[in-house]
């Protein structure tokens, strides 16, 4: 089969690899789409993959063969690579080391990935696809899973004000969920032009481009001088920390998803006085999925404008597609179709 290798720093090679074949206990997935995530993007860019690594974890594919002792599967069932709850005793994707970081813990879940042909992996572990849902934005149910894990670790209640810093993927099913979740105006920041349209097309009340207007003052006008109730990082830039800390109101809460790899500044004597909360999100649980697909077939969490035609993207292109995310223009989200 071909699949996209990581050969070091910036760097992806299509090769022609041996197609898994499922051990016992295990199936083997035909790949339709796999999803390009941001944490794959910032391994990419810089250089904190396995060498050798197949990565890729956000796909929906199809049952193409059943290892020994595998029941509860049939040959050509719609599935995405996640989701499943582990057998008794096994930890779940929650159990990690006291001082575990993204950044130095860089293997994924499985191994080897989802840009390419095939992958095989534990029956127990992909979840089915209802009907009505689109191979594309099942695929994506991982990204949407951990902005549903965030939206529900935080504080926000009915009526609330949120500010969403950043439109990508997970930006933009945050903004989705906060809707579903009853948030009262929505408001995003994002400097990408395609990705701001995304968000106005999702029904932000307000999308600002932080690099034209003082986003802090702009949204603390727009909420009578309090400031927003919650706000969401989920952009991970240089000033993003920072100005979710400085706009939320009086006890407000801000909730932090993107993990960035650069350093950041933030200046306390600007927010302590207002005993505001600060909480970091990180993953999903497995239950959470299966929430993320309720909410997909129910219409309330939708594809576009995340994908569009251009999102697709063979194989072979895969390098010049992590090459152009790592400054995303008019990139919102990448799907790689084997």
């Amino acid at each position: 089969m071909r699949a996209a290798v990581y050969k070091g720093k910036q760097h992806l090679e299509v090769e022609e690899v041996p197609t898994p074949t499922p051990g016992p206990g295990q199936v083997l997935v035909r790949v339709k789409c796999c999803g390009v995530c941001g944490s794959d993007v910032h391994r990419f860019q810089h250089g904190m993959f396995w060498p050798d690594l197949i990565p890729g974890h956000e796909f929906c594919g199809v049952i193409a063969e059943l290892g020994a002792d595998v029941e509860g599967w049939t040959l050509g069932d719609r599935v995405i690579g996640g989701g499943g709850s582990p057998p008794p005793g096994m930890p779940t994707g929650g159990h990690r080391a006291p001082r575990y970081t993204s950044r130095s813990n860089r293997s994924p879940t499985m191994s080897p990935g989802a840009y390419a042909e095939y992958i095989a992996m534990d029956a127990w572990r992909p979840l089915p696809v209802p009907d009505g849902i689109s191979d594309e934005l099942a695929a994506l149910t991982e990204p949407c899973a951990v902005a549903l894990h965030m939206v529900r670790l935080s504080r926000m209640r009915l009526g609330d004000t949120a500010v969403i810093l950043g439109a990508g993927p997970i930006g933009l099913f945050a903004l989705q969920l906060v809707r579903a979740a009853g948030a009262g105006r929505v408001f995003v920041t994002e400097p990408a032009p395609a990705r701001r349209r995304a968000a106005e097309e999702l029904g932000a009340d307000r999308v600002l481009d932080p690099t034209e207007l003082d986003v802090v003052s702009e949204l603390v006008a727009e909420t009578g001088g309090i400031g927003p109730d919650v706000v969401f990082d989920c952009g991970g830039a240089q000033r993003t920390l920072h100005d979710a800390l400085e706009m939320v109101r009086r006890e407000g809460q801000v909730m932090v998803v993107a993990l960035a790899w650069d350093e950041g500044y933030i200046l306390p004597v600007e927010w302590v006085g207002r005993e505001v909360e600060l909480k970091t999100s990180y993953g999903s649980t497995p239950g959470e999925w299966g929430i993320c697909l309720d909410l997909m077939q129910r219409g309330l969490v939708r594809s576009e404008p995340l994908i569009t035609p251009e999102s697709m993207v063979p194989l072979d292109g895969i390098q010049r597609a992590f090459e152009g995310l790592m400054s995303p223009d008019q990139q919102v989200q990448v799907l790689i179709v084997p």
